[in-house]
């Protein structure tokens, strides 16, 4: 894939963003259950490109499993520090700078050793897991953000084991791209 076509793809991932809301988090309550839970990491697009992200990354890395399961377990534990009311200045900005992370980790295929890249997943995932724990406290909301995670690492390990590499690093430069946009919406 040229050049060109990489920047127009990135340009229009770009533009995309610009009509959604920078915050993935609105309207949730305590009271929230599993249904809300697992619409949760659907429903905000800084949420749903991080974790298919990770997952495309996991699935171009040897030890695929790992980056993956290492985001759920970390993302547990932010989310029960949410829960517990613990906050994280730059959050929201933090979280956006993991979806610019991780593509850019998938636009050159970056192979860093095993121990490295899930530390640097798990880092992502407590800022994940955080936002999600302080919107979404029950205990049954939690059950549904961590199936529909694990859903959207699947699903996102899946496509970085079958794309083509060209297509993996287009859509590494479009996550960067989009990441990028939502640090600026925030």
């Amino acid at each position: 894939m040229s050049a060109r076509l990489m920047k127009k793809t990135a340009a229009v991932a770009a533009l995309c963003l610009l009509a959604l809301p920078a915050m993935a988090h609105p309207g949730h309550g305590e009271n929230a259950g599993f249904l809300a839970g697992f619409a949760h990491p659907f429903t905000g697009i800084d949420h749903l490109l991080a974790m298919l992200g990770v997952g495309v990354w996991g699935g171009q890395q040897r030890g695929g499993l790992a980056q993956p399961a290492t985001f759920l377990g970390m993302m547990l534990l932010g989310a029960l520090a949410g829960m517990a009311g613990m906050t994280v200045p730059g959050l929201e900005t933090g979280i956006a700078a993991t979806v610019a992370l991780v593509g850019l980790a998938i636009a050159l295929a970056l192979a860093l050793p095993n121990w490295l890249g899930m530390g640097l997943v798990g880092v992502f995932a407590l800022a994940h897991g955080n936002a999600h724990g302080q919107e979404l406290p029950a205990a049954s909301a939690a059950c549904g953000f961590m199936l529909a995670s694990a859903v959207l690492l699947g699903a996102g390990r899946f496509l970085g084991q079958v794309l083509a590499e060209r297509m993996l690093r287009v859509a590494g430069v479009a996550l960067t791209a989009a990441g990028v946009v939502l640090m600026g919406l925030n």
